[in-house]
């Protein structure tokens, strides 16, 4: 599989994506844990369909010690025991961010308050730009059908 479109080889292209993960370091940098960004990188991905995402945040989450049991069991996250209570309410907002046109008021209030519980003011900003940010890169890929399977680890930073 080809894709339709090489984000890094057009320079245009290019300069968007540079941008994007200029955005993303931000996020990065942030006090919200990086365990929790990359499930909620995973769980987007999932939704979304964006095989090269997937490939990435699995990869990048395993090489940062994340365990195989808790990346099995991201896209069935309610039934398993494996995640915090944390976890769970970002997993929730994710889902909700990332599933706006299935909910006619987009996140519900539920949602938002169960992840004010567990985080501070400026990590419910860095999660909700993160399901922003992830969801720009799985639309993206998407699109082009960028193939997935050989990414490696610290590719992009």
């Amino acid at each position: 599989m080809e894709a339709r479109l090489n984000l890094m080889g057009n320079p245009a292209t290019a300069t968007f994506v540079k941008h994007l993960v200029s955005a993303n370091k931000v996020v990065a940098d942030s006090a919200l844990p990086a365990a929790t960004q990359e499930l909620v990188k995973i769980r987007a991905s999932q939704i979304n369909g964006c095989g090269a995402c997937t490939d990435m945040h699995t990869k990048e989450a395993t090489a940062a010690g994340e365990t195989q049991t808790r990346l099995n069991l991201v896209a069935a996250w309610r039934e398993a025991k494996v995640f915090t209570e944390a976890e769970r309410a970002a997993l929730e907002l994710a889902e909700q961010g990332t599933r706006i046109a299935d909910a006619a008021g987009g996140v519900t209030d539920e949602a938002w308050a169960d992840a004010a519980k567990h985080y501070d003011e400026d990590q419910l900003a860095a999660l909700v730009f993160l399901i922003s940010l992830i969801n720009a890169f799985n639309r993206a890929n998407v699109i082009v059908r960028q193939p997935a399977g050989d990414y490696r680890v610290g590719r992009l930073g």
